[in-house]
């Protein structure tokens, strides 16, 4: 078979596969653009994950002092609830005692007396009562103080008022107490809502993100194949350039040697420069 015939075979199967190579080349950057965009984007992924695990960590930080105050609360408020109780026993078990005993009509409450006091003081202290009426404040101080000092002998002598007044300052430091716990019980909740509400979107974008590693996956796959059916259309030219060449006799022997020796490289499985792949194609 000589030069001319060999020529006729392998001019249109060059040009064949020129166009194979051409498609090859460009699937071969679509798949690589598409393993740069789902590396993009399970990068951008992992970095919402990270600072969304950091949010979730303090969440739970904060839900576990939470939870540490609502067991303290309930400390507090178990105290004062047994304390109301025995309050409560005390003051059933006197009025028990003193049931048959006549009725004491209920005296004031010290307390008031003394607040009135505060007033009255507050009053001359701005004025109220200059000149004429300053013999009237002195005259109501003295009455209040008397009437204060009575009260006073009477809850010695009747018990009964004073345990009524313990029992009504301990139900309002029980309620109070509640109230903190229902407070505290609350804040420990919420922080653990959005503790889980948070690892929920955690658990949501890890799977985006594997799903984006997956498609880095298979997008590399099919840009390595079409590399690889790049450098094989690439190759058969070649071949088929180096044959005709080489019936040619005395034509770029030196440009033969570099060409041979690439293509040498390439198919010992080296990696060549775009310039080098460019410098087979050429020739």
């Amino acid at each position: 078979m000589n030069l001319s015939e060999v020529g006729e075979i392998f001019t249109p199967l060059t040009e064949s596969i020129k166009i194979e190579l051409s498609i090859n080349k460009e699937q071969r950057d679509e798949w690589n653009n598409r393993v740069r965009k789902h590396l993009d984007k399970r990068n951008d992924v992992n970095i919402q994950v990270k600072e969304l695990i950091s949010e979730v960590q303090k969440q739970k930080l904060l839900r576990d002092i939470a939870n540490v105050k609502v067991k303290e609360l309930k400390d507090v408020r178990f105290v004062k609830s047994e304390y109301l109780k025995s309050v409560r026993i005390e003051l059933r078990d006197r009025v028990e005692v003193e049931g048959d005993k006549p009725e004491k009509k209920a005296g004031p409450d010290p307390r008031k007396i003394k607040s009135e006091m505060s007033k009255l003081e507050q009053s001359y202290e701005r004025g109220a009562y200059s000149g004429k009426k300053e013999r009237e404040f002195y005259s109501k101080m003295k009455e209040l103080s008397k009437i204060l000092k009575d009260a006073k002998v009477q809850d010695a002598e009747d018990g009964i008022g004073t345990l009524k007044r313990n029992q009504r300052d301990a139900k309002f430091a029980q309620a109070k107490a509640h109230d903190d716990v229902v407070i505290a019980v609350r804040d420990a909740q919420e922080a653990h809502d959005l503790m889980m509400e948070l690892s929920e979107e955690v658990d949501r974008l890890r799977d985006i993100a594997n799903k984006s590693q997956m498609e880095v996956t298979i997008s590399k796959r099919e840009a390595d194949i079409m590399h690889n059916r790049y450098v094989v259309s690439l190759r058969c030219i070649h071949s088929m350039q180096d044959i005709i060449n080489q019936m040619k006799s005395g034509e770029d022997g030196d440009d033969r040697v570099g060409i041979s020796d690439l293509m040498t490289r390439l198919m010992s499985g080296d990696t060549l420069s775009t310039d080098e792949l460019m410098s087979l194609q050429r020739n």
